[in-house]
């Protein structure tokens, strides 16, 4: 079967592709792309001229510029959307919309892709695109699904110079999801000459792409500068260079738009009455498949720790007002729910939030032992969302579960959660495009890169899933997964998010100036 432009899940109806692109990567690409791009072919590109500034809500690190290294979150996909290009990509009219690769086919068996590479393109340096390059780029990759990847995947064939053959060891209906979407970074390509030349531990110190703008300078843990790449393929960029600052402190991100030191600023969460009464602000809210959720880590499995009993799990649950979350840091924009899925993914089970039930909390406490409570230890959080640490601690203390809460800069947790370093209760989150298969192999199997659960049978249920070719089958094992989770209380789901953001008064004036004339 070939592919163009066509989307990966046949069950989706274009009002639902649509929607669903909105909720994923693409839908803050088209937010980007609505000022950072000419909507001209290249026979009327213009000269990209201005500069725009970005306040993220995070460190900015070094491995996100390297593809090779992409986490199961948002997060690395600002800059690799900037500085990469990928074979296949969400782009905001296309869920899977042709990109390096400009047609791909599954074989009758379902045992190898092909994949035919667009001809022309070339690397910041020079370098043109090949099949070589794809090669070396999937071989290179250590991120989110990298495991399953290299698992299902038996070789990968470079046919031509702008051809490349994926040789699965048995059928595996999730390759396209997980290769060519943003489950994982493994589509995004990097050039093979020049990263043996420097040594692949030195690509993020001087990273070379195939994307919009290319890498000027990088000040470690403040900003990243980047500049238009003005032969980029698809469409040149208008604003000449990007200039994108790690900001974790919410006030200060705020405080820059209002100064213009910023025109954007990224997830501002608790501070939206102060952007809505200043006339010069525009308060931007973009959907993604973003959820939050808490894991009980490697304690739900020590019989010593109250995290191992199930009622305890169940009572932490009950005792959390989603609801009242969801209005205090997000307007009511989120969605409270029971799951870690966003119920837009492919295979995702709809689960309701756990009922908001202190009562029914204290009497689960009680039936497992614990009438007075216990301590529980640290809660840890990402500096961004310290407002939803204190109101999950004040919640949890309420039924007696006496948790503090930690706060740990974006970088540092989401690596504890890879190296299973936190100790006690964490806040985790991803909003990674893909399905929910791809979901549950990054946070769930048990050799998932950021999963903490251990359980053999949920490992012999995703196998079984991975290689049945009957959607139907498919999804009866992906949601019997879903469901044994959310009975055992192995999560405690809060609510999937949009990226609550500002724009300043510049970027209305860029956009303006800049809009495509008939």
């Amino acid at each position: 079967m070939e592919h163009h432009s066509q989307p990966l899940m046949p069950s989706l109806t274009r009002r639902r592709v649509l929607q669903g692109t909105l909720r994923s990567i693409a839908g803050l690409a088209a937010w980007q792309q609505d000022w950072l791009w000419h909507s001209t072919t290249a026979a009327q590109q213009r000269t990209p001229r201005g500069q725009m500034t970005w306040a993220f809500h995070f460190t900015i690190v070094p491995t996100f510029f390297d593809p090779a290294e992409t986490s199961a979150m948002a997060a690395p996909y600002a800059f690799l959307y900037a500085l990469h290009d990928a074979l296949v990509k969400p782009m905001p009219d296309n869920p899977m919309a042709p990109s390096l690769a400009t047609a791909w086919q599954e074989s009758p068996d379902g045992l190898t892709y092909d994949l035919q590479l667009r001809q022309g393109v070339t690397f910041h340096n020079g370098d043109p695109l090949t099949a070589d390059d794809v090669a070396f780029s999937f071989a290179r990759y250590k991120g989110a699904g990298a495991g399953e990847l290299k698992k299902q995947v038996k070789a990968v064939e470079v046919v031509t110079p702008h051809q490349v053959r994926f040789h699965l060891q048995a059928p595996w209906p999730d390759f396209l999801t997980f290769y060519a979407t943003p489950a994982t970074g493994a589509a995004w390509i990097i050039p093979k000459h020049y990263t043996e030349k420097i040594g692949g531990d030195k690509f993020h110190e001087a990273p070379i792409g195939l994307g919009p703008y290319r890498f000027v300078s990088y000040q470690p843990g403040v900003e990243v500068v980047l500049e238009a790449y003005p032969t980029y393929w698809r469409k040149v960029p208008h604003v000449q260079r990007l200039v994108l600052k790690g900001v974790p402190e919410a006030t200060t991100r705020l405080a820059m738009l209002k100064t213009q030191e910023a025109d954007v600023a990224i997830r501002l969460e608790g501070l939206w009455e102060a952007v809505r009464r200043d006339p010069r602000l525009k308060l931007e809210p973009v959907a993604t498949p973003n959820v939050w959720w808490v894991v009980f880590t490697h304690q739900q499995y020590d019989p010593k720790s109250p995290w191992s009993d199930q009622r305890v799990r169940l009572a932490a649950n009950h005792a959390i007002n989603r609801q009242a979350l969801n209005e205090a840091l997000l307007l009511g924009y989120g969605r409270p729910t029971g799951s870690i899925i966003p119920h837009t993914l492919d295979g995702a089970l709809p689960l309701e939030p756990y009922p908001y039930d202190p009562i029914k909390a204290r009497q689960l406490l009680t039936a497992a032992g614990y009438a007075k409570g216990f301590d529980a230890g640290e809660c840890t959080v990402s500096q961004p969302l310290t407002d939803l640490g204190e109101a999950l601690v004040n919640d949890l203390r309420a039924v007696g579960i006496r948790a503090t809460m930690r706060l740990m800069e974006v970088a540092a947790s989401q690596a504890a959660h890879r190296e299973k370093t936190h100790t006690h209760l964490a806040v985790q989150g991803s909003a990674a495009f893909g399905s929910a298969a791809s979901r549950l192999e990054a946070f769930v199997t048990s050799t998932g890169a950021e999963s903490w659960i251990k359980d053999p049978e949920i490992d012999v249920w995703f196998a079984q899933q991975a290689t049945a070719r009957d959607r139907q089958t498919r999804q009866t094992l992906l949601h019997r997964i879903q469901q044994k989770l959310y009975d055992e209380g192995r999560f405690l789901p809060l609510l999937e998010t949009p990226s609550l953001n500002a724009s300043g008064p510049r970027r209305r004036a860029f956009s303006r100036s800049w809009r495509p004339r008939a």
